[in-house]
């Protein structure tokens, strides 16, 4: 088993940051994914960042809605991924998921409210 424990949200005002931050803990040998998926009320879940890991380093995938705006990293060490998340807008807000991939076993995070006030 993985767990996946999120912290970082909150509430901030339209153009401002927060960094969320999601450490994974249990039965991991190596990760292949980790990553952020969020929801939002009466939406379905959606993908906003994956960092995968690959023989030569390592991939990255964003939403079109976040790109130039939000930053994914990885912590391979901590087992640890962030998202630096810059010029918030209202419709950013959401459940925020931590995600992770082992292998091809997907896990997933409780959860961590971001709300950005217009």
């Amino acid at each position: 088993q993985v767990q996946l424990v999120e912290s970082g949200g909150g509430l901030v005002q339209a153009g401002g940051s927060l960094t969320l931050s999601c450490a994974a803990s249990g039965s991991i040998f190596s990760i292949d994914t980790m990553g952020w998926y969020r929801q939002a009320p009466g939406k379905q879940r959606e993908l906003v960042a994956l960092v995968a890991s690959i023989t030569s380093g390592s991939v990255i995938n964003y939403a079109d809605s976040v790109k130039g705006r939000f930053t994914i990293s990885r912590d391979n060490a901590k087992n640890t991924v962030y998202l630096q998340m810059n010029s918030l807008k209202p419709e950013d807000t959401a459940v925020y998921y931590c995600y992770a991939l082992v292998r091809a076993v997907k896990y997933w995070g409780q959860g961590t409210q971001v709300t950005v006030s217009s």
